[in-house]
């Protein structure tokens, strides 16, 4: 079974801190990755190829952001 690191581009991005990407992450970044770790299992359980599964996941990625980050009803809870 292919193996993805679906952390190593978030790692690549993170600005020099020591330590793991989620100790410096907010609160939607870190509710993003969890939610891409548990889809990227269940494209690999479907037998994606990691190049596929990337672009996926890249997409839904986004999505999510935008819809965390734009939802003014999360800010009031802040």
């Amino acid at each position: 079974m292919e193996r993805c690191e679906l952390q190593a581009p978030a790692r690549l991005r993170h600005s020099g801190g020591e330590g793991n990407i989620r100790d410096s992450a907010n609160i939607e970044q870190l509710v993003v990755l969890s939610n891409m770790e548990s889809i990227n299992a269940v494209l690999i359980h479907q037998g994606l190829r990691q190049h596929e599964r990337l672009k996926q996941l890249n997409s839904i990625a986004i999505t999510q952001m935008k819809s965390l980050l734009g939802n003014k009803q999360l800010k009031k809870l802040k």
